[in-house]
């Protein structure tokens, strides 16, 4: 925070706070003092934890007890209570609990000034104090006129204020508080990288280099363990760190006034002073600019593998329902609802597959898409799961490739795109929700049986395209003017009416656009009837320069052919060679049918001609 403020303060006249405050600032005691210092900052760069100090001073001269109050209100971070070593008093502490709220109350600080009129330490007199009233932080005995310990007075100032105890630790109960222990979980469960439920010499050294910049000692680890061992039964395990273990590690340095260990390790996983992870760790900033896209790169994806296969303990290629409940506990919300299992690949028990994890691979800068392909929501994710920690990034935007603008694309006739969107249109009913999720363990006949709130508005399939392994989004959206790759015009080969709806589509949105279309004659497996339209689906698609209507059914006991999104995937990624490929073969086409009626035609004028002779 760089806007702390460390107030001064005290019931009692003459301890000698101003004194302190004036030492501080000039090195020196000063020999005129006033009744109260005027406020004084202290730059970040000549303070030991570099953030501004701000100092208020109090004196009971000039201020009354109800501007006390009201500056003990306005204070956010930490209350210096002065007192003389001799006599010692504290009658003015329980005035900090009367006018504060328990969950609101800031740490405060114990000060014996004049250390050096006395030769002995009031601290005996202290700590009784210090047990009752569990607010105080510390207590630091000083001398104002022999400049004895005032820096180390506004050090653990700081230190109070940076590593504050209050929201790790509960004295009374002498433990973690609930949300110390969540967060701490969280940390852990992301630094067990093998998902085994301890932490052993590897992983224990990769967290201790995360955090503090240098490993343990072999000798050093032996004796993290021990000292566990011998507190607690149960905080070892096959030679590592269990939760209980790490833990009570955390409650130890806390007790032990190493509080600023914790606060380390819970700022290095992306937690504020709430413990709760901040806006910049979960949102780092990307820069997208206007018709680009942006993917998920190389890295990311072996990271989201080792993932699955962590949570995969019974090796299966595919994650249970409770696999996936332990996926999750490192977020602080389920992020996937019931439709996911019916967007990608799952096994014979509706189960996500080890090719179907479904983490956002794709995002528009224009999010028309569902939250699953929402870029800021990948990042979160991403954050959730520890992306930056583990694959040691600076943010996991480390993880996102910005795709180049698709006009540059199309001038240069080709892309380094890996994931594309394909638009789906027909007329309801046609089988136009039937298209995306097209996929194993998505047949006609369980689509049939899905619930009406578990349907899902998209599916994301995997495909290759000259030996290159692409992604194809596929949504069922009626907003036909969204920005897609590819458009698939769905028309019920088996309903007269349903061809219609699709032509007028195509006649309104796409006639003139550079996006490639394919006309899909969906229910193929049933008997085809005449459309009721001026031109039949054929002749339709040939006078459009369109491929013929490509068959598509998924009312089958196999698996639908992935021909067609092959094929789709593959018009996304070279759609000038689509257009290019139909004009071709239509040019071939008229030169052949030419070609053949001038050889009848000089045929028969040859026999004419023999005829005459």
């Amino acid at each position: 925070d760089n806007n702390n403020k460390y107030f001064s303060c005290t019931h009692a006249a003459k301890v000698g706070k101003t004194s302190l405050i004036m030492s501080l600032v000039s090195e020196e005691f000063p020999d005129e003092v006033p009744l109260r210092a005027e406020e004084i900052t202290i730059p970040a760069d000549v303070t030991p934890e570099r953030v501004p100090t701000h100092i208020v001073d109090y004196s009971e001269a000039e201020q009354s007890d109800e501007q006390l109050y009201q500056e003990i209100s306005k204070v956010m971070l930490i209350l210096c209570f002065v007192y003389a070593v001799i006599p010692v008093t504290s009658h003015w502490i329980p005035l900090i609990n009367d006018r504060t709220d328990k969950d609101s109350r800031v740490p405060l600080i114990l000060v014996g000034n004049k250390s050096d009129l006395v030769e002995h330490s009031s601290m005996e007199t202290i700590l009784p104090i210090m047990n009752q009233y569990q607010d105080i932080e510390t207590c630091v005995e000083c001398s104002a006129k022999n400049l004895k310990n005032i820096s180390e007075l506004f050090y653990y100032a700081q230190k109070a204020v940076l590593h504050p105890t209050g929201p790790l630790y509960c004295p009374e109960e002498k433990e973690l508080k609930p949300s110390c222990i969540k967060s701490l979980t969280r940390i852990f469960k992301v630094s067990d990288l093998d998902n085994d439920g301890v932490l052993n010499d590897n992983e224990l050294n990769f967290f201790q280099r995360t955090c503090f910049n240098t490993p343990l000692a072999p000798q050093a680890l032996e004796d993290v363990k021990n000292v566990v061992k011998r507190n607690m039964s149960d905080g070892v395990k096959d030679n590592g760190l269990t939760l209980k273990g790490f833990l009570f590690l955390h409650t130890l340095f806390i007790q032990r006034g190493r509080h600023e260990t914790t606060w380390t390790v819970l700022r290095r996983f992306g937690y504020d002073d709430d413990l709760e992870l901040t806006q910049e760790y979960l949102f780092p900033l990307l820069k997208i600019p206007p018709d680009c896209t942006t993917e998920l790169n190389h890295n990311a994806y072996l990271f989201l593998q080792s993932v699955f296969d962590k949570h995969d303990k019974d090796r299966d290629c595919a994650l249970s329902p409770e696999e996936v409940k332990d996926l999750f506990k490192v977020f602080p919300y389920m992020p996937w609802g019931p439709d996911v299992n019916n967007t990608v690949c799952t096994n014979d028990q509706g189960w996500i597959n080890v090719s179907g994890v479904p983490l956002p691979v794709d995002v528009s800068v224009t999010r028309l898409l569902t939250t699953y392909l929402d870029v800021q929501r990948s990042l979160e994710y991403l954050g959730y799961l520890g992306y930056s920690i583990i694959c040691e990034q600076e943010s996991q935007a480390a993880a996102i490739t910005v795709t180049r603008n698709k006009r540059i694309d199309l001038q240069k006739k080709q892309t380094q795109r890996s994931v594309f969107r394909c638009n789906v249109l027909g007329a309801r009913g046609s089988g136009e929700e039937w298209v995306p999720p097209g996929l194993p363990g998505n047949l006609g006949e369980q689509q049939r049986r899905i619930r009406e709130d578990h349907k899902s508005f998209y599916a994301i399939s995997t495909t290759y395209v000259y030996g290159q392994e692409k992604y194809l989004i596929s949504t069922s959206s009626r907003r036909r003017t969204s920005p897609v790759d590819v458009v698939c015009l769905v028309y019920d080969v088996n309903n007269p009416r349903s061809f219609e709806y699709a032509a007028k589509v195509y006649k309104q949105y796409f006639i003139d656009s550079k996006t490639p279309c394919v006309v899909i004659a969906a229910k193929s497996d049933l008997h085809e009837v005449r459309q009721h339209y001026s031109l039949s689906p054929h002749e339709f698609c040939r006078k459009h320069k369109l491929h013929p209507p490509q068959p598509f059914t998924c009312n089958t006991t196999e698996a639908p052919s992935k021909d067609i999104y092959t094929r789709l995937t593959t018009m996304a990624m070279y759609p000038h060679m689509a257009q290019a490929d139909l004009k071709n073969s239509t040019f071939w086409l008229r030169a052949s049918v030419g070609a053949t009626v001038f050889a009848v035609l000089g045929f028969a004028m040859y026999r004419a001609l023999l005829k005459q002779r």
